[in-house]
């Protein structure tokens, strides 16, 4: 079969969605399906250009391509008769975002008539498709919030889940993924300004662009946090998020409202390592249960602080976290198999 995986891009920007396109081409090519990728740039401000890119992408042909399997805003509008839908998330300005005052969402969106043309492309959209499934239960409950419709979750795997094993236990917890003020590693910077044991935190992956890198390493040069804040910001192989992984001591994730468990997550539970997380960060609280596999408090830095004190000073309680968070993973049966059988029945 033919079939053509189709993404939005955010130019120099890669986070999961680029993950799981790159991988769910190779799970169908390992399955000999002939198989190929369409990233269609995407960009919204001014917001006004959204209409523009939404025609664009509904003017497509596609030809001599069998299947159409398509993830994101606005790339999953290109028409074909045989399109499955695998809805990472929509365009969240217009739906559970709005009004924001985040930066990427203009301050005039209130009275912008953009909404309600997104979601009447939206509507026909998901009316035409052959198949739909949601990435998890947060994008479920806004298509049935926004949308009035009902389908089913499929959650993504794990990528390179042999690569993730623990190693032991060191002297710091990890932040990593993409670093914005939506992923919020700020706050546990901020945090470090409070805890009191030799603790350390690592923040690891690529700014989203240089005001996030900038943030972060003001709080630490005004805070004198350098002996205590290690920032390895940039891309990295692999291996290298693996190994940090396998060598921290927990892992900390506190995105906003995330719509999926986040590959820090799973990543995280794969390798034994008990997570941070916060009551606001939407998917993640779905795997990491409080004083079970890793702790959830509120997004402030002395929250934080405490969590991160108590993850060093009951190491072996951390520890026996993170074979829970392994167990409870495993629990999931989340594979390729099952996933690419889904989207090809």
């Amino acid at each position: 079969m033919k079939i053509l995986v189709v993404n939005n891009m955010v130019p120099f920007v890669r986070g999961g969605a680029e993950l799981l396109a790159d991988q769910l081409v190779r799970e169908l090519k390992s399955r000999d399906h002939t198989v190929d990728l369409l990233r269609i740039p995407f960009a919204w401000t001014p917001m006004e250009r959204v209409y523009d890119e939404m025609l664009a992408c509904r003017m497509f042909e596609l030809w001599d391509v069998d299947r159409v399997i398509a993830l994101k805003f606005p790339a999953y509008l290109v028409p074909h008769p045989q399109k499955t839908l695998w809805l990472i998330h929509q365009f969240r300005q217009v739906y559970d975002l709005w009004p924001s005052d985040r930066p990427e969402t203009s301050a005039d969106l209130a009275s912008h008539p953009l909404r309600s043309t997104v979601q009447a492309m939206d509507n026909q959209c998901f009316g035409q498709a052959r198949r739909m499934f949601c990435s998890s239960p947060t994008t479920l409950e806004r298509l049935a919030r926004y949308n009035d419709r009902q389908t089913e979750v499929l959650r993504a795997p794990l990528n390179d889940p042999d690569l993730f094993r623990s190693s032991g236990y060191g002297d710091y917890i990890l932040a990593g993924g993409r670093v914005n003020s939506q992923k919020r590693q700020h706050l546990l910077v901020e945090a470090m300004r409070f805890v009191t044991t030799p603790v350390r935190l690592v923040v690891a992956g690529p700014p989203d662009g240089p005001e996030d890198e900038q943030r972060l390493r003001r709080i630490v040069e005004q805070h004198a946090l350098h002996d205590r804040v290690e920032l390895a910001l940039g891309y990295a192989t692999r291996q290298q998020v693996a190994t940090r992984v396998n060598q921290a001591l927990a892992c900390a994730y506190l995105p906003f409202e995330e719509d999926t468990f986040g590959y820090v997550a799973m990543e995280a539970c794969q390798a034994e390592k008990a997570l941070l997380t916060t009551v606001d960060s939407g998917g993640v609280v779905e795997i990491v249960a409080d004083d079970e596999t890793g702790i959830v408090v509120t997004p402030d830095p002395q929250s934080l602080a405490q969590a991160l004190d108590e993850l060093w000073v009951h190491r072996k309680r951390t520890e026996g976290w993170g074979r829970a968070a392994k167990y409870r993973w495993e629990r999931l049966g989340i594979n390729w198999d099952q996933t690419v059988e889904k989207l090809l029945s």
